[in-house]
């Protein structure tokens, strides 16, 4: 899982974020979602650092990275302040320059960090994600069984941390099979890999704040950018699983791509084969995509 990557952990200034790296080039960020850690790029990272500089991170809460103290207002889990960790952590390297990739969880910080610094993202890439406000104004009975973290991990503690900590294979198990395409092209070491992750109560507890500052601080934080008129200035990929929720149940207002011009300038993208999780079972095409948009004009 990415050995031939270097693994490092650089001091940010409010916590620690592990890394892998490897390559050469311009620098491309790529950041993880639930219930994954940077390994779910184990498939993509490599073919990528052929061009590029890629750093695989775990953000905040989640994996090797740290777990900072939370207060009941659930700042520390914000997007804004784990976009900053990003950035923090981007300059630590020498590079206060570089693209981003996020899926999942990560697609959100992801573009927060584009509406929040946009002199350091040149190009940001969202799968499988709308903004958070999009999400709320739409989520209806299919959306909220469908991805049950937004209303189980949201709820306060300590309940949906006992529920998750006390059987942790079965959270994996039931994403990978309900949100994936095929559930057995999942490698067994990356299946592993999660379920250790889940196995940390401090990461359970993490993981949760992060979902409870999605619904309060970036919601807020969400709609005071629509309020403004802010819009992410870099160019935007948007990729989302062909049949999955994202390209079925947002056809009345258009798709993803047109719900993501509400809040980009400059917004491309498309359905793509493979389930929530089409990095890992879609490699070839997610490489194939990627590598157009970061070197296109």
């Amino acid at each position: 899982m990415l050995d031939t990557f270097m693994a490092e952990t650089i001091d940010t200034e409010n916590t620690r974020i592990f890394i892998r790296r490897a390559g050469a080039g311009a620098p491309l960020l790529l950041l993880h979602g639930f219930p994954q850690t940077h390994v779910m790029w184990h498939q993509v990272a490599p073919s990528l650092a052929r061009n590029f500089t890629v750093i695989c991170a775990d953000l905040r809460g989640y994996g090797n990275s740290g777990k900072p103290a939370s207060p009941a207002d659930h700042l520390p889990y914000s997007k804004r302040a784990m976009a900053l960790d990003m950035i923090d952590l981007m300059r630590a390297l020498g590079f206060p320059q570089f693209a981003v990739v996020g899926h999942d969880r990560g697609g959100r910080v992801a573009y927060r960090m584009a509406l929040d610094h946009p002199r350091a993202v040149l190009r940001v890439a969202v799968f499988d994600v709308i903004p958070t406000l999009e999400v709320i104004r739409r989520t209806d009975v299919g959306s909220a069984l469908t991805f049950w973290p937004w209303s189980l991990l949201s709820q306060p503690a300590p309940l949906p941390e006992k529920l998750i900590s006390a059987h942790p294979e079965a959270v994996i198990d039931d994403a990978l099979a309900n949100w994936g395409s095929e559930p057995s092209s999942f490698s067994t070491e990356a299946r592993a890999a999660y379920v250790d992750a889940l196995r940390d109560p401090e990461t359970v507890h993490a993981i949760c704040e992060e979902y409870r500052a999605a619904l309060t601080c970036d919601l807020a934080m969400d709609e005071a950018d629509q309020t403004a008129g802010r819009k992410i200035a870099a160019p935007l990929l948007a990729l989302w699983s062909h049949g999955g929720g994202l390209d079925t149940w947002y056809r009345s207002a258009g798709g993803p791509i047109e719900l993501w011009k509400n809040w980009a300038l400059d917004v491309r993208g498309r359905a793509i084969h493979g389930g929530h999780f089409f990095p890992e079972q879609n490699p070839a095409e997610t490489i194939s995509e990627l590598e157009a948009f970061l070197c296109s004009g």
